[in-house]
């Protein structure tokens, strides 16, 4: 995948106006990467708890991985409000994340994408629950 490159659509929500998109970040530590300026070492980090909801809640993409071109990349997403865990929750489906949203609390909601072959990860982008629950405009992505 070229490093302006989109994601297949459908793996995440929602798409749009209110979250917080941290592309031009991760494709910034890309061309690092490929550059030489870091090394496989400083960018392929990912913590064993994240590795661990990436194999068995990632939701798999079309994207390969930026690094080691290998295997296909993970989205993991994850809630973070007053009732959860300060580590954050993660979720098992957009089903559960639509269903975080549309409770009384305010929820953050993190997207992951995670290679669990060389441990790349970075946060792709954040929202919060009016996000969530809004729903898209007929003929908008």
């Amino acid at each position: 995948m070229a490093i302006g490159s989109q994601p297949s659509p459908g793996t995440t929500i929602p798409t749009g106006l209110g979250q917080v998109e941290y592309r031009l970040q991760r494709d910034s530590a890309v061309r690092e990467y490929q550059r030489g300026r870091l090394s496989r070492l400083d960018i392929c980090d990912a913590q064993p708890e994240l590795l661990r909801v990436a194999q068995h809640l990632g939701r798999p993409t079309e994207v390969d991985c930026p690094i080691c071109e290998d295997t296909k990349l993970v989205h993991v997403s994850f809630a973070f409000g007053p009732r959860l865990p300060p580590s954050g929750r993660p979720l098992a489906s957009n089903a559960e994340l639509l269903a975080m949203a549309r409770s009384k609390d305010e929820v953050a909601f993190y997207v992951v994408e995670v290679c669990t072959a060389c441990r790349w990860n970075h946060l792709l982008r954040m929202f919060n629950s009016q996000v969530a629950r809004r729903r898209p405009r007929p003929g908008r992505a």
